[in-house]
């Protein structure tokens, strides 16, 4: 169950709050859609209540605020857009990686593929997959953790109806299971048949909450679509029959030559047109959408029908209130109504141009707003209901009668049966403790899953040895320098700028494509993630030095000989200042990144510790110094009671004589004060 209290948005200067004091309900077991036109509120009502945006008020999910829950992806799936993943990444990989961060067993994502029919997809780029297969695979990872609650922003939009159908079928059926269903949409007759029930925003506020039913009674409208060159002569027709008959029929001109009649059926108007000699060009049934005010008379009633639909489970068809006699004779009467519009795909209105024709009076939102929910195709998915006369509105049962008559039957309509092509993956019966290991098998295959960092190190590698080629040509370079491929003209080796891009992109692609941030709207700062991109980036700067040295000494023995690459008698300390540069470059960008939120900012970090930090540095240390590195270690040698075995002094005083380099401490440096600055930014955040 999911309680909002007093959502209110942070209004900008000199403008009014997007949103203000939005409470509602939604309870488990039944589909809550969330209505409103763009601009209403709806994605600041679900970023509020998801935390990802800044403002007043609290949302509970089961009883507890998002901050409080430990692990959010395993109470609520999210999708609010498309699924923010590396487009190079396969799809099995990234559920593989969103698997790791969640301490699933890496077989979860192929059963959440099979569930949403992505198998034979699974090693596709997530950049080359279509709209309906992009919102697929992002309900996959809202389903992925086995979450209770599903918070969704519009996910049908822009897909086609097969596609429309398949989603809601899934959406109910987590509801169906007990799940709770969270899903906006700006298409009032989509909420209507798909939703059990509805919350209506407009302005920033609550105008309507009510049950589907009670929605599709006092919003949607049954009228005829007429088109005709003659349409002024055919509205004066129709209102003098009207009066001749006292019926209520209602003409509407909604310029051009369009009419919409609300009152009548097509049979009625086809016969009019006729018998006087007028030219129809369109002539189909649809629902009118009546505005987002509406149904605010229904609110106050709905506090009590609310609870007794909680038991009945989720309703596809709630959309109207039809008797429920006429059910038998409703799949056969659906049946013309496709044919009657073959080349509809708004409402059921057939001629596409409809939705482009300007409308001065207050209906047009059900032309521009809905084009496919009511297409021909969803019909019969609809008609499995005696509830779901919106989405057929040519059962003339339910048009003959007006609308005040229709209330009469929703209480005692028993929701339709459920599609048995839908099933959603097996739960999550265990979930595993957590365990140091899970971010490093998440940074692992978040690294090795996109080919970025392999053509990185093929790049510095090849750089590295065709530098150490061109410098051993030259001459006058030291050895160590040549096998290090450094120029003394560069601030840093190929290596070290390599090791420091790899390590910013660890947290640059993650700000980049947040595959983390789905449930928090940011990359989490937890200490276990920052220490797994720093061990993974370590190894990584480790094995890219190795090869740098290897490679470049193989080079220059087959093309100069061996006396190049003889081994030099301080090796240790040149191996082992060679190893920390590396790996304070890969740890400098790391920390920037994930600091300034940027892979450029982190790159720029590790080119300014020995453009900016190193001169900084030198100058505060030139000249005399009273105490070095070797007394300091002598003392401290005496001081201790014990002998440290192994000679600990010479390992010690070689690490204070490498710290005592420019190049060292300024590392040292910049890495202990990007540490400090990433630990402020995390404490912010918390505090916020």
């Amino acid at each position: 169950m999911i309680q909002a209290i007093g959502l209110t948005s942070i209004p900008l200067k000199e403008q009014r709050s997007a949103v203000d004091n939005v409470s509602f309900e939604a309870h488990a077991g039944r589909v809550t859609a969330l209505l409103g036109a763009p601009g209403a509120g709806k994605t600041t009502v679900l970023r509020l209540m998801l935390e990802l945006q800044r403002g007043r008020g609290i949302t509970y999910f089961r009883g507890r605020p998002l901050h409080r829950i430990a692990h959010p992806a395993h109470e609520v799936g999210v999708l609010l857009g498309d699924v923010p993943g590396h487009p190079a990444r396969s799809v099995r990989g990234h559920l593989r990686m969103l698997c790791a961060a969640s301490g699933l067993p890496a077989r979860r994502a192929d059963e959440v593929l099979e569930a949403v029919g992505l198998v034979s997809l699974r090693d596709e780029r997530l950049g080359t997959l279509s709209r309906g297969m992009d919102r697929r695979l992002g309900l996959a990872c809202a389903l992925l953790p086995d979450p209770h609650t599903l918070v969704l922003d519009d996910p049908a939009r822009g897909l086609a109806v097969a596609e429309r159908r398949w989603l809601y079928d899934m959406l109910r059926e987590h509801a169906a299971q007990g799940g709770t269903v969270l899903c906006g949409t700006a298409d009032p007759k989509e909420a209507a048949r798909f939703a059990d029930h509805v919350i209506t925003l407009d302005g920033g506020r609550i105008v309507a909450d009510q049950r589907a039913a009670d929605f599709a009674r006092t919003r949607l409208r049954p009228r005829v679509a007429v088109r005709s060159p003659h349409a002024a002569r055919l509205s004066v027709l129709l209102a003098q029959q009207a009066r001749s008959t006292q019926r209520s029929v209602e003409v509407v001109r909604e310029g051009g030559n369009r009419l919409c009649v609300y009152g009548s059926t097509c049979a009625e108007v086809g016969e009019t047109a006729f018998r006087h000699g007028i030219v129809v060009h369109q002539l189909a049934d649809e629902i009118g959408d009546m505005g987002p005010g509406a149904g605010a008379d229904a609110q106050p009633q709905q506090a009590s029908e609310s609870r007794p639909s909680a038991e009945t489970g989720p309703q596809p068809g709630p959309n109207t209130e039809p008797e429920p006699e006429p059910d038998p004779e409703a799949d056969p009467e659906s049946e013309p109504n496709p044919e009657s519009e073959p080349n509809s795909d708004p409402n059921p209105c057939p001629e596409p141009e409809a939705a482009a024709t300007p409308d001065p009076d207050p209906d047009p939102e059900p032309e521009t707003a809905t084009p496919a929910p009511a297409s021909p195709e969803a019909d019969p998915a609809a008609s499995t209901s005696p509830e779901s006369s919106p989405g057929a509105p040519d059962n003339d049962a339910s048009q003959a009668a007006p609308p005040q008559q229709q209330p009469t039957a929703p209480r005692t309509t028993p929701p339709a049966p459920r599609p048995a092509t839908v099933t959603l993956p097996p739960p999550v019966l265990v979930r595993p403790a957590p365990t140091p290991l899970r971010p490093v098998r998440y940074e692992i295959r978040r690294a090795a899953g996109v080919a970025t960092g392999y053509i990185v190190g093929a790049c510095v590698l090849a750089v590295s040895a065709l530098t150490a080629v061109l410098l051993a040509r030259i001459g006058h370079t030291p050895q160590p320098r040549l096998l290090a491929a450094w120029p003394v003209e560069l601030p840093l080796p190929p290596a070290a700028l390599g090791a420091g891009l790899l390590g910013a992109l660890a947290f640059g692609d993650e700000f980049r494509h947040p595959a983390l941030a789905a449930d928090r709207g940011t990359v989490p700062r937890r200490l276990g993630l920052l220490t797994a991109k720093l061990f993974v980036a370590s190894l990584t700067a480790l094995a890219l030095a190795v090869l740098t040295v290897g490679c470049t000494a193989e080079l220059l023995y087959l093309v100069y000989g061996s006396e190049l690459v003889a081994l030099p008698a301080d090796w240790p300390a040149l191996t082992a200042g060679w190893l920390a540069l590396v790996t304070g470059c890969a740890w400098a960008g790391v920390l920037a990144a994930g600091v300034f939120r940027s892979t450029t900012a982190g790159l720029a970090a590790v080119v300014a510790v020995p453009l900016l930090v190193v001169p900084a540095v030198h100058k505060i240390t030139e000249g005399p110094s009273l105490r070095g590195p070797r007394p300091f270690a002598g003392r401290l040698g005496d001081g201790l009671p014990l002998r440290r075995p192994f000679g600990g002094e010479q390992h010690l005083e070689a690490l204070l004589r490498l710290l005592a380099q420019p190049v060292g401490g300024a590392m040292a440096l910049s890495v202990l004060a990007l540490l400090c600055a990433y630990a402020f930014t995390g404490l912010r955040s918390r505090v916020r």
